[in-house]
């Protein structure tokens, strides 16, 4: 005889939940009863440390102890299955409220899980009844398209489960909807407690002044490809996973489809083992990828966005951000697809070539997430601008390359510094390029036996004489593409020049002796 709804409510799930969870549940419930009826409450947890564990043993216990209903509400159709998947787990039955849901038993079930766009269209139209709905879930709740949906349970209690309690529009600060935040456990503590993998990061140092920021806040889709897409750029990516994640199964993240495609033929053509997912792929499609990458222990995944909320691969083991982005929910939410731990498994690789790390600190860092609630923008206003961080950079010759300038013991110029010395002392900011040009050729010639030698090393400073004209055009606030490349071809044209004119007293100065015939 098959179990009555009831019956299969009473059950006790199976699944065991952590003491921090079972902590969450009780503060939750607290809030509850003490609260009124329509209290907004937002809670945080990490990616990967069970938000929606937690909120379907809160639906269980709800429903065992009220009499309304209870409606959970998600952004995504991926969401949207898997949530049903665990309240179910947990013996809740619920109803799915979808396109293609028939609505005509709804009465039947104390428990909804509804997409917001589909939902909205019901309650507009008056399918539904949410009538005697005393408990709304709504998972994402970062996301602004939940709030028009706040006018119908106006005397329901509201609970937002999110990552990252910050708003993805400056304009709609999540403090307007919600009354009260309360944190869950720390990225450190789930890693102590081995619940979260450590990130191991490696960081390059990007030039994105060429990025634009679209009206969403973050960069356009344009610039970004125009940038990623670039030969140099996309070397740069296949060295960095080379280096640091050769044989292991990588994620990689991209602003744009065309990237990822780009992404997909480079390393395809280097002959390791990639596929490219865009949300353009078909439903049978996805599946046919997502199997191979979970399956293949080598596999290099390139995609878009639509990875960073609903999928779980715990067997990942190299994030890497192929990016920038301006969105901190976005930054959580990528690296957190490596986060998952998995037997042996105790740590992940992140690769960042956005500059990200240098923009909001290091991934699991402690962040005051009930500051940022009460004051998101005292937070996003003090997030460091490309200019700024870049101009911290410290911009060192390739590895190879700097095989080739052994004798030295430093290659390197502080631009900044030398413009700065020689505004103070009232002199032609031209002082500053002949002074590179100088420690150029010094390098050159230490390194070398005669001036051809020289001229031949002079060719592989090319990425650093294009650094350091960039870092001067900021310095005279001129930079102009045209004025830029000018500087490039005439600074390359100077230091020959001064090669051949010098080589042999420079040689004799740094060795005491000219150079042998």
């Amino acid at each position: 005889m098959p179990e009555t709804l009831f019956e299969l409510q009473e059950k006790k799930t199976d699944k065991e939940l952590y003491s921090y969870q079972q902590g969450a549940i009780h503060q939750i419930f607290e809030k509850f009863d003490n609260e009124r009826d329509d209290y907004h409450l937002l809670y945080q947890l990490p990616t990967g440390g069970g938000k929606t564990v937690i909120f379907s043993e809160m639906v269980r216990q709800y429903l065992k102890n009220h009499s309304k209903k209870v409606l959970v509400m998600t952004h995504r159709v991926e969401l949207c299955n898997q949530t049903s998947k665990m309240l179910t787990s947990f013996g809740v039955v619920n109803k799915v409220v979808d396109s293609k849901a028939n609505l005509d038993d709804h009465e039947r079930y104390s428990c909804y899980v509804a997409m917001v766009e589909t939902l909205n269209n019901r309650l507009n139209d008056g399918i539904l009844d949410i009538s005697d709905v005393g408990l709304v879930i709504i998972d994402e709740a970062h996301y602004n398209s939940f709030t028009k949906l706040f006018k119908f349970f106006e005397n329901s209690f509201i609970l937002g489960v999110t990552a990252t309690p910050l708003s993805s529009n400056k304009e709609l600060p999540m403090n307007r909807n919600y009354d009260e935040l309360i944190p869950g456990e720390s990225i450190e503590n789930l890693i102590e407690n081995d619940f979260l993998a450590r990130a191991e990061t490696y960081q390059y140092d990007m030039g994105l002044t060429s990025l634009e920021v679209g009206s969403n806040g973050d960069y356009t889709v344009k610039s970004s490809s125009d940038l990623y897409t670039s030969p140099s750029m996309l070397n740069k990516l296949l060295e960095a996973y080379t280096k640091h994640s050769k044989g292991k199964k990588t994620l990689i993240f991209n602003n744009g489809i065309e990237t990822s495609i780009q992404v997909y033929h480079t390393f395809n053509n280097a002959g390791l083992p990639i596929m490219h997912l865009d949300n353009t792929a078909t439903k049978k499609q996805r599946k046919h990828i997502l199997k191979w990458f979970h399956e293949t222990p080598d596999a290099i995944l390139t995609s878009v966005s639509i990875l960073t909320t609903g999928f779980d691969e715990p067997t990942i083991d190299t994030i890497i951000l192929n990016r920038a982005t301006k969105s901190l929910t976005l930054y959580y939410q990528m690296i957190g697809r490596g986060s998952r731990v998995l037997n042996n498994k105790s740590k992940f690789t992140v690769i960042d070539l956005g500059n990200n790390i240098y923009r909001f600190g290091p991934w699991g860092a402690d962040l005051d997430w009930e500051a940022i609630f009460k004051s998101p923008n005292f937070y996003i206003d003090r997030i460091k601008d490309d200019e700024a961080i870049e101009s911290t950079f410290k911009h060192e010759l390739a590895e190879d390359i700097r095989e080739e300038f052994s004798k030295s013991k430093d290659t390197y110029l502080d631009i900044n510094a030398i413009y700065k010395e020689a505004t103070f002392s009232g002199e032609s900011s031209k002082v500053v390029l002949e002074k590179s040009i100088e420690q150029h050729a010094h390098i050159c010639i230490e390194n070398s036996e005669d001036v051809y030698d020289a001229l031949a090393l002079a060719k592989l400073l090319k990425e650093d004489i294009d650094n350091r004209i960039q870092v001067y055009g900021k310095c005279i606030s001129k930079s102009t593409y045209n004025f830029i490349s000018w500087l490039k071809l005439d600074y390359q044209k100077k230091l020959n020049a001064y090669l051949r004119e010098n080589f042999d007293a420079v040689f004799e100065q740094i060795h005491g002796h000219p150079p042998e015939d």
